[in-house]
Protein backbone atom coordinates (compact mmCIF):
# COMPACT_ATOMS: atom_id res chain seq x y z
CA UNK A 1 0.00 0.00 0.00
CA UNK A 2 1.79 3.25 -0.46
CA UNK A 3 1.07 6.54 1.53
CA UNK A 4 -1.19 9.11 0.60
CA UNK A 5 0.40 12.18 -0.80
CA UNK A 6 3.42 11.10 -1.58
CA UNK A 7 4.60 12.02 -5.22
CA UNK A 8 5.38 8.87 -7.87
CA UNK A 9 8.11 9.11 -9.77
CA UNK A 10 7.69 10.11 -13.46
CA UNK A 11 9.38 6.76 -15.37
CA UNK A 12 11.79 8.47 -17.56
CA UNK A 13 10.95 8.76 -21.81
CA UNK A 14 13.72 7.66 -24.06
CA UNK A 15 14.70 10.67 -26.15
CA UNK A 16 13.16 8.72 -29.26
CA UNK A 17 9.67 8.36 -27.23
CA UNK A 18 9.30 11.84 -26.62
CA UNK A 19 5.86 13.31 -28.83
CA UNK A 20 7.87 16.38 -29.70
CA UNK A 21 11.75 15.02 -30.20
CA UNK A 22 11.37 14.84 -33.84
CA UNK A 23 10.87 18.70 -33.63
CA UNK A 24 14.14 20.71 -34.29
CA UNK A 25 16.31 21.42 -31.23
CA UNK A 26 15.32 24.09 -29.08
CA UNK A 27 17.20 27.48 -29.00
CA UNK A 28 18.82 26.55 -25.67
CA UNK A 29 19.62 23.57 -27.05
CA UNK A 30 21.54 24.75 -29.93
CA UNK A 31 23.47 27.74 -27.64
CA UNK A 32 24.48 24.84 -25.14
CA UNK A 33 25.81 22.35 -28.06
CA UNK A 34 27.53 24.92 -29.51
CA UNK A 35 29.34 25.60 -26.62
CA UNK A 36 30.35 22.12 -26.60
CA UNK A 37 31.46 21.38 -29.59
CA UNK A 38 33.27 23.89 -29.80
CA UNK A 39 35.00 22.89 -26.21
CA UNK A 40 34.92 19.49 -27.34
CA UNK A 41 36.59 20.38 -30.42
CA UNK A 42 33.68 18.90 -32.71
CA UNK A 43 31.43 20.17 -35.08
CA UNK A 44 28.25 21.87 -34.63
CA UNK A 45 25.13 19.62 -36.23
CA UNK A 46 22.53 21.87 -36.83
CA UNK A 47 20.15 19.66 -37.99
CA UNK A 48 19.50 17.89 -34.78
CA UNK A 49 16.15 17.27 -33.56
CA UNK A 50 15.13 18.12 -29.76
CA UNK A 51 15.73 14.11 -29.20
CA UNK A 52 19.00 13.81 -31.13
CA UNK A 53 20.41 16.93 -29.49
CA UNK A 54 19.62 15.84 -26.43
CA UNK A 55 21.93 12.61 -26.46
CA UNK A 56 24.50 14.68 -28.24
CA UNK A 57 24.34 16.92 -25.51
CA UNK A 58 25.04 13.89 -22.96
CA UNK A 59 27.73 12.70 -24.91
CA UNK A 60 29.58 16.10 -25.25
CA UNK A 61 28.67 16.52 -21.50
CA UNK A 62 30.71 13.44 -20.60
CA UNK A 63 33.65 14.32 -23.37
CA UNK A 64 33.69 17.56 -21.51
CA UNK A 65 33.02 16.89 -18.02
CA UNK A 66 30.35 18.98 -17.87
CA UNK A 67 28.33 16.09 -17.08
CA UNK A 68 26.83 15.72 -13.59
CA UNK A 69 29.96 15.32 -11.20
CA UNK A 70 30.77 14.69 -7.24
CA UNK A 71 30.06 17.77 -6.64
CA UNK A 72 26.36 18.19 -8.23
CA UNK A 73 27.37 20.60 -10.98
CA UNK A 74 26.17 19.93 -14.33
CA UNK A 75 22.30 19.92 -15.21
CA UNK A 76 21.14 22.49 -13.47
CA UNK A 77 19.09 25.09 -14.43
CA UNK A 78 22.33 27.39 -16.04
CA UNK A 79 22.21 23.60 -18.61
CA UNK A 80 19.23 23.80 -20.61
CA UNK A 81 18.61 20.13 -21.86
CA UNK A 82 15.62 20.66 -23.77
Amino acid sequence: MEAQGQPQPNPEKHNEDWVTGDEPMTGPQRSYLETLCQEAGVEFDDSLTKAQASERIDELQEQTGRGLGASGEGRGAGTPHG
